[in-house]
């Protein structure tokens, strides 16, 4: 079966979700002195996400997509 998706849906894309979840915890309240900083900041927090199995599948629930 194949679905007809718009142009550009947020809602749909598990990749916001990530995004909103990491600038919510680790970036919330970060001031780095350097965008080295910034950088390692950022990737810990990818990793975080990526590295919980029910984290990843639980975005990916959230947009309703079957898979």
């Amino acid at each position: 079966m194949v679905e007809q998706l718009p142009g550009y849906a947020h809602d749909l894309n598990p990749m916001e979700l990530v995004w909103g979840n990491v600038k919510a915890t680790e970036l919330a309240n970060l001031c780095p002195d350097t965008i080295d900083e910034a950088h390692t900041a950022a990737q810990a927090s990818l990793e975080r996400v990526g590295s919980s199995y029910q984290l990843c599948f639980n975005f990916l629930d959230h947009t309703g997509l079957r898979l």
